[in-house]
């Protein structure tokens, strides 16, 4: 999301003359032939097999810290600008793996934020933010061995259309009238654009031309915005999948590799179609805070927690969920305390997120250069392992994990509270027992053998984050189904069929003061047992967990990723020598849907 261009874009059209375009002689149609078309596996091979790294324009420009913007609101983006970036990028975090440098929005703007194009409604270099034009840059950051990055919104930008009559480039007969729908109806998060109506051709020439333009100009990488469904707008107007796939099919004609990254808070229920057309996906709004600092914690950081989770599941090589730009390096500016810059990196790594910071690159302090530059934290973020999810119920003290190729995990604890407090990663929650080695990934450091389970005590926003070596034996559970015959249903708790079920069924519809009890849950001893619960929800949802007569305590679980997929979080029971109760209860909440229960055979 692009805040600013609500706004913007709608005080540039006031004082743009409509049916003209301004162009300047220098940029703009010197485009080579059409080179012949490739086919998508030979384009895209290759891309995005890890999370990319680097630098943004968009932190920067985007705050109102003191300096960054002196010529006005986003003025920060010049040719200037991000050519010194690129310098400190090469010296600084390349030999990391930080190769790429996005230019965000307002490349084609001054700094009216008045839009500019070419003469065949194309956008073009403001002058004065860039007076080499983008071919230039993109040559410079090339020669430091380095990607280049850009940015475009979706659709027709108003500005562009001209009264219709704009022609296409490469594309007789066709003009800015033909790519949108008569009534004009406007699309992408700012209705800043026309929506392009691909049931004509000439539409998809449009885009062809636009993606030729940026691959001669040598662009690696286009950050698409304002995508929908997602970017806080639905509906048709606001479906904009086949712009997505326009784009994609235009990139793979030019025959140059070009990452697609979409943006902002993708629609979920499209995720099949942002892995099938693009590299890349934002899962959420801004990081950034538009405030005199790049972020807070609480605007935006904190919500990735509860937003990541869900999409766990659809990443992999190819694609990756984008949670945004990782601003730990600046101190001050950054806006954060060093327990939460850590944090935020944490979180970024596990999730296997690009790790791209919009920090000034020219002034990192030392502790925000260790953060980027921790080779075992990158390593987690850029290994084959699968993306981490949380093992304990959400809340202000968090355990995530993944089990790596090795056999080894990836676990970090987390403390989202306002106070210090003591997280424990119990090993039955990741599915073994016993002793295990452990490594402070963070600190370089391997702490010895651990017994069943580890306990830190962390700030206010604190984290750990550890690899740990089971050297023990696999833990051994009981399973109990939900929809056994012998638990007990009240309220509307009901059967349903569930092919991802580990029985082909679940027991759901626990809502409006429902219940559901596992009955003759038997263990040997007296004990705290860690249960795994498997479950189903395509949203975050809350339920109280108690055994036999307790009071239980609700616990909200994590979106599962959609209804039809099977999560698992792990709830301490206390549990006595017999047989036991274990009771999922809605309260008047909307609860998940329960698969069933693995209980260990010891405490």
């Amino acid at each position: 999301m692009r805040v600013m261009l609500v706004l913007a874009v709608t005080a540039a059209l006031a004082t743009a003359v409509p049916t003209a375009t301004r162009a300047t002689a220098a940029s703009r149609s010197t485009t080579a032939a059409a080179a012949p078309a490739a086919t998508t596996a030979d384009v895209t091979s290759g891309i995005a097999a890890k999370p990319f790294m680097g630098w943004s324009s968009w932190s920067m420009q985007s705050s109102q810290y003191p300096g960054l913007n002196p010529n006005g609101n986003y003025s920060y983006l010049t040719e200037a600008n991000v050519l010194k970036q690129t310098d400190a990028l090469a010296a600084t975090l390349k030999k990391y793996g930080y190769n790429h440098v996005n230019i965000d929005a307002g490349w084609w703007m001054d700094n009216n934020w008045t839009t500019e194009f070419d003469q065949y409604g194309r956008q073009t270099p403001d002058p004065v933010r860039f007076p080499h034009g983008m071919k230039s840059v993109a040559d410079h950051i090339h020669s430091k061995g380095l990607k280049a990055g850009i940015y475009l919104p979706v659709g027709l930008e108003k500005g562009a259309y001209g009264d219709g009559r704009v022609p296409i480039r490469n594309a007789p007969g066709c003009t800015t009238a033909d790519i949108v729908y008569p009534d004009l109806r406007t699309t992408n998060g700012w209705d800043s654009a026309y929506k392009l109506d691909f049931d004509n051709p000439c539409a998809q020439r449009y885009i062809d031309s636009q993606a030729r333009m940026l691959a001669d100009w040598g662009y690696d990488f286009l950050k698409f915005d304002g995508v929908g469904p997602g970017s806080f707008k639905s509906g048709d107007n606001y479906n904009n999948v086949a712009d997505v796939a326009a784009w994609h099919e235009a990139i793979a004609d030019t025959g140059r590799p070009i990452h697609l990254e979409l943006s902002w808070s993708l629609d979920i229920g499209h995720a099949a179609d942002w892995k099938k057309y693009s590299n890349g996906w934002r899962i959420d709004t801004d990081v950034e805070c538009y405030c005199n600092t790049l972020v807070t914690w609480d605007n935006s950081v904190k919500g990735r927690w509860d937003d990541a989770p869900a999409w766990s599941g659809k990443a992999g090589p190819g694609g990756w969920n984008d949670l945004d730009a990782i601003d730990v390096g600046n101190g001050a500016m950054d806006g954060l305390t060093n327990a939460e810059r850590q944090s935020y990196m944490t979180l970024w790594a596990i999730n296997k997120s690009p790790l791209f910071t919009g920090d000034d690159l020219t002034q990192l302090d030392s502790y925000g250069l260790s953060l980027l530059t921790n080779q075992e934290v990158i390593a987690v973020d850029q290994n084959n392992s699968p993306v981490a999810r949380p093992v304990t119920p959400m809340g202000d003290e968090q355990v995530w994990g993944t089990k790596n190729s090795d056999g080894s995990y990836t676990v970090a604890l987390f403390n989202l509270g306002e106070s210090p407090a003591s997280v424990t990663a119990n090993w039955a929650s990741l599915g073994f027992t016993g002793a295990a080695s452990v490594r402070d990934l963070w600190n370089h450091k391997d702490l010895g053998t651990y017994k069943n389970k580890i306990t830190a005590t962390l700030p206010a926003h604190g984290s750990r984050l550890f690899t740990v070596k089971p050297g023990g034996a696999p833990l051994a559970t009981t399973s109990y189904e939900a929809e056994s015959a012998n638990n007990t249903r009240t309220g509307n708790a009901s059967v349903a069929a569930c092919d991802s079920c580990s029985g082909g069924k679940k027991v759901g519809n626990l809502y409006l003061d429902s219940r559901l009890q596992f009955n003759d849950i038997t263990v040997k001893k007296d004990g705290i047992y860690p249960v795994n619960v498997s479950y189903v929800s395509g949203d975050p949802r809350s339920v109280t967990v108690y055994s036999n007569s307790g009071n239980g305590t609700s616990l909200k679980f994590p979106s599962s990723g959609d209804w039809g997929t099977v999560g698992t979080i792990s709830v301490e029971l206390a549990l006595k020598a017999g047989s036991n109760t274990v009771t999922f209860d809605s309260g008047w909440d909307y609860s998940p849907d329960i698969d069933r229960i693995d209980v260990p055979k010891s405490a």
